[in-house]
């Protein structure tokens, strides 16, 4: 069935943004002195919302984290992305060729999500048609911002397809009803990430955006 949506993630699908995020969050924590790594951050925190991954560390730590930490942070990646920041390899070229209409519908707050896609070129493709999970009552891995964001383009969750590197992406797609496909080609993703999107529900997973085109036709 052709898709009337496609549903873009942004972080580690749009934007190569995952292991850059990960290092600067797990340095800035651990100069405030809750010391955590960047794989700890990759295997625990990836497509979820910075909020979930700020209530969760103070759980862990059992303490509360300074009020100044997500605006240092923010502050830091807005740095990095600056001059580290790319877009997916080929990216650029399918949504050039997308002939269905395609939004993005992210975990990172609005601001982190226009200026990844500022920075990368890829701004022009999505402007208004860009969803936060601030937006929702309940982030990835619940259905509620792939819900919103079908509304929203008044498409029925059923005709929409989502592309997504997380689990917790790829697990909020099948709670809202959504065929989802799985893309491993971010610098994050290591050896085994595709059977795993699979065992989260993804109905097919691709390893380069050159065959995204070609995996919407037959998902």
């Amino acid at each position: 069935m052709t898709p009337h949506l496609i549903i873009f993630d942004c972080d580690g699908v749009l934007v190569d943004s995952e292991s850059i995020a990960c290092r600067v969050d797990a340095e800035c924590l651990t100069e405030f002195g809750f010391p955590i790594t960047a794989q700890d951050i990759m295997q625990r925190y990836v497509g979820r919302s910075a909020s979930f991954m700020f209530k969760d560390i103070e759980t862990r730590f059992e303490r509360r984290l300074p009020g100044n930490v997500p605006t240092a942070l923010r502050t830091r990646l807005a740095v990095a992305f600056e001059t580290e920041l790319k877009a997916i390899e080929g990216i650029d070229a399918v949504l050039a060729r997308l002939t269905v209409p395609a939004c993005v519908a992210s975990s990172s707050e609005p601001a982190r999500i226009e200026n990844s896609l500022r920075i990368t070129g890829l701004l022009h493709y999505f402007r208004p048609r860009i969803f936060s999970a601030t937006e929702v009552a309940r982030g990835k891995p619940a259905p509620d911002l792939f819900l919103f964001a079908a509304k929203q383009m008044h498409i029925a969750p059923e005709d929409c397809i989502v592309i997504e590197d997380s689990l917790a992406g790829v697990e909020a797609a099948c709670a809202a009803g959504m065929r989802s496909i799985g893309f491993t080609g971010g610098s994050h993703c290591s050896a085994g990430h595709a059977e795993l999107l699979r065992a989260a529900g993804a109905a097919t997973v691709i390893a380069q955006m050159t065959n995204l085109v070609g995996a919407i036709e037959a998902a």
